[in-house]
């Protein structure tokens, strides 16, 4: 055994050592799989564009609670104005009635959705079971 002399063992490795660059890449893939998902909050939405088909002769009931909602949130049931006490009154008298009528809401397109759904949710506490929008059909 000499001192100074090299083995085959020793020699210097020229290539490059991969598990480190594979650690990072793996890293990063999960980084992204966990925050693309958060980065799609918002989607754009035209909500009063739809089609739509018009109902059967037969399926027309003899009363309908016709909901207008203006652009500045006020309330207008069968073209009379109402505030948001009257409209929960008048929601409940119709769910009293046998058969009950059918709520439909024509939302103006500039109206807060948030008037919208406190109708809704209004029609439900007082038991009213057929609700349907009205739209304007979509344009070609």
């Amino acid at each position: 055994m000499a001192f100074g002399t090299q083995d085959d063992t020793d020699e210097v490795m020229n290539e490059i050592n991969m598990t480190p660059l594979v650690d990072v890449m793996l890293v990063l893939l999960i980084i992204f799989m966990v925050t693309i998902p958060v980065m799609k909050h918002a989607v754009n939405v035209d909500l009063p564009r739809a089609s739509n088909t018009p109902l059967a002769p037969q399926a027309i009931q003899a009363e309908v609670l016709l909901l207008s909602i203006d652009d500045k949130g006020q309330y207008f049931l069968n073209a009379q104005a109402l505030d948001d006490a009257a409209l929960a009154e008048r929601f409940r008298a119709g769910a009293a009635q046998n058969p009950q009528p059918d709520l439909h809401i024509r939302g103006d397109r500039n109206a807060r959705y948030e008037r919208v759904a406190q109708a809704m949710a209004a029609a439900q506490l007082a038991g009213l079971g057929k609700i349907a929008f009205i739209t304007e059909p979509a344009r070609k």
